[in-house]
């Protein structure tokens, strides 16, 4: 489960300044955390289809916030990837 103090933690080490939750960097960062949590629950639950659809969705989420960031400034787009262990 995403807690307060994890995501004040992304939010720290991704962030661009102070109090920057919306940048994508971020986004993609917490979305990687929220879609880590889905994919172990899953693996214990596995009839759970609501879920899988919210996973799903998320999953979508990082893949457009991904696109964006890389189209706009591939440099921050591979620091993102490599430091969230994307893409192996």
């Amino acid at each position: 489960m995403l807690t307060k103090e994890r995501k004040d933690e992304l939010i720290q080490s991704f962030g661009t300044h102070e109090g920057d939750t919306g940048s994508s960097e971020v986004q993609v960062a917490i979305l990687t955390d929220r879609i880590k949590y889905l994919t172990d629950h899953l693996k214990v639950h596995r009839h759970d289809y609501h879920t899988r659809r919210g996973l799903l969705k998320l999953v979508g989420q990082r893949r457009r916030h991904l696109r964006y960031l890389n189209g706009r400034d591939v440099n921050k787009y591979r620091d993102v990837i490599a430091r969230l262990g994307l893409r192996k």
